[in-house]
């Protein structure tokens, strides 16, 4: 019979960020179909911070699997699990299950999530490309930049990306940020679940592609402290009303939603994320919830293509590079749709 080698991929227990962990199964098959090929696959929760060494089994139970597109040629695939305790129900560290259920609550807004990952890519212990003392020069050169003098890192980001059109993730741009070795790339629109479950499985291809380059990519918030641009997420947002003629006024109704829940956003939208939110660097204060057309030193901006067509969507600039995408459109789908 043939093999097929299935990557299980599932989210740790650290605190205040979680981290990704896999380990590959071999599943007797010719090709998998569906998800009642994968079976559910027990783990040693107490290296990963979930559980203690005396009680220490956890299940993984497949949720989604897509290609793996680190092995062309073959049916191998990535296997995306939530982490369930030994009697079935969702474990503590698993963000995925509330997230399933609010997105059923609200299926009939028919929400859409578009997410802006920004990552920094890292040599050792300082930026790629970055002199071994001092600093490069200012930003200013590298947003968009091309040119071995600006640009670092082009090789690893281009491969990524491919790969993760090959797999079928719905990737719909990439380039190079503001402070030098930082990049970004795009995923959406989605809907919730697909949108966080396809931000994770490109976190972990980006990170398990870094090993080939000797390359690391960090999610920090700010990773080089000083006169440098943050590292964010930026997440954009529409529902069906916002979309139709007239959503102009149900956006302008969620900026006061958002509002009053400012704080609880800020609370589940990254660690660290004070480093970044600052006021400063296209930013608005962590303290301060505003909005604005245009404006990329917001809480909120609204774009000028909404602004004019009187409808469309969002995007708010708080949440931080290392944020749990399952968080970030289970807080969004509750408090603008609840």
């Amino acid at each position: 019979m043939s093999k097929v080698m299935a990557e299980y991929i599932w989210i740790d227990g650290q605190r205040p960020t979680a981290k990704l962990r896999s380990k590959m199964k071999v599943v007797e098959v010719a090709e998998v179909r569906s998800l009642s090929d994968l079976p559910d696959w027990s783990f040693d929760g107490s290296s990963t911070y979930q559980a203690e060494g005396k009680k220490s089994d956890l299940m993984l139970r497949p949720v989604r699997f897509i290609a793996n597109p680190l092995k062309p040629g073959t049916k191998d695939i990535l296997v995306l699990c939530e982490v369930m305790n030994p009697d079935g129900s969702p474990h503590w560290s698993n963000t995925r299950a509330p997230l399933r259920q609010v997105a059923e609550k609200y299926a009939s807004e028919e929400a859409w999530f578009g997410m802006e990952q920004e990552y920094t890519l890292f040599e050792g212990n300082r930026p790629l490309g970055w002199p071994d003392k001092g600093f490069p020069a200012p930003q200013g050169g590298y947003y968009c930049g091309v040119g071995s003098d600006e640009v670092f890192g082009r090789k690893l980001v281009e491969s990524h990306a491919e790969a993760c059109l090959r797999a079928g993730i719905k990737l719909c741009g990439t380039n190079a940020e503001v402070m030098p070795a930082q990049w970004e790339f795009q995923i959406g629109p989605l809907p919730a679940l697909e949108m966080a479950d396809e931000l994770w499985l490109a976190r972990w291809l980006l990170y398990r592609m870094g090993e080939e380059y000797g390359i690391s990519a960090t999610l920090h918030p700010k990773p080089v402290k000083g006169d440098w641009n943050g590292t964010g997420c930026h997440t954009n947002f529409s529902t069906k009303s916002t979309r139709e003629p007239g959503g102009i006024k149900v956006i302008e109704a969620a900026m006061e939603k958002l509002r009053a829940k400012h704080e609880a956003h800020i609370a589940v939208y990254g660690a660290h994320n004070v480093e970044r939110l600052t006021g400063l660097h296209e930013t608005a204060p962590i303290t301060v919830f505003r909005h604005g057309v245009s404006d990329r030193g917001s809480s909120i901006r609204i774009p000028l293509g909404t602004a004019n067509d009187g409808r469309g969507y969002f995007e708010d600039r708080r949440p931080a590079a290392n944020c749990d995408p399952y968080e970030v459109c289970r807080i969004m789908l509750e408090t603008v749709c609840g």
